[in-house]
């Protein structure tokens, strides 16, 4: 499996605190990769400075061969690199149609009609296509996890990085959204799950790292992550 995103030795300070410690791992293309670890370990900001969020101070981001540590936001997602938020931030006075047309004009710069017919195709594909012309604040938590993921699929990403998609849903409500990763995931989008659901995580991923205090402490398939005395240390409090 060829690297599609390599991250070398990448450090990032705030002040005088350590966010991430020489983080260094690759993420193969096509793959179901799972990154975990406890509150303020660095999940998040490993994943602003590869989305561009923030810059990292020191070390490498490749994305497919290139150089992008660089690069603003905007640039990283038009190559391919879309993420969802832990908290969902749509466009609450625009309708859900609307708040896909535009990652649909200014990043892939569909026109109107051509973006309008992928943004239906998206809802429609998870479950959303009723709510079309729904304004965004009218939506369920489950409807608005749900969206958030469909904003970041109208980019059109090779990458997808799904923060806590999750959070606070009801079992069923998981299931339903683990199948829409599983089916983007089958339609050749690489994703990255950050995610303290650990059933979720097992069930995705195919390999798992665990950060703690900036540092990886463990990498491999979900099965050895959750039997590793270092994560249940630190992540599942034993």
């Amino acid at each position: 499996m060829s690297a599609l995103l390599g991250v070398r030795a990448v450090a990032k300070r705030f002040g005088g605190f350590t966010a991430l410690d020489g983080v260094s791992l690759e993420v193969g293309a096509g793959e179901r990769f799972g990154l975990i670890g406890p509150n303020g370990s660095g999940k998040t900001t490993l994943i602003n400075c590869v989305s561009g969020l923030l810059r990292n101070d020191a070390g490498s981001i490749r994305f497919a061969d290139e150089e992008i540590s660089a690069l603003p936001a905007y640039a990283r997602a038009r190559r391919g690199i879309a993420r969802s938020f832990q908290v969902p931030r749509p466009f609450h006075k625009m309708t859900v149609l609307e708040n896909l047309l535009v990652p649909s004009a200014y990043v892939v710069h569909m026109k109107d009609a051509e973006g309008e017919a992928k943004a239906m195709e998206i809802l429609a594909s998870i479950g959303l296509a009723r709510k079309a012309r729904a304004f965004a604040d009218q939506l369920s938590q489950v409807e608005l996890r749900k969206l958030e993921l469909a904003r970041a699929m109208a980019a059109k990403p090779r990458l997808l990085i799904s923060d806590e998609a999750m959070a606070g849903l009801a079992g069923t409500e998981v299931d339903e959204v683990l199948k829409i990763l599983f089916d983007l995931n089958e339609q050749g989008i690489t994703i990255i799950m950050i995610e303290h659901i650990m059933q979720a995580v097992m069930r995705f991923s195919q390999r798992v790292v665990c950060l703690d205090a900036g540092r990886i402490i463990c990498e491999g398939t979900p099965q050895s992550i959750v039997k590793n005395a270092d994560v249940q240390k630190a992540y599942l409090g034993a």
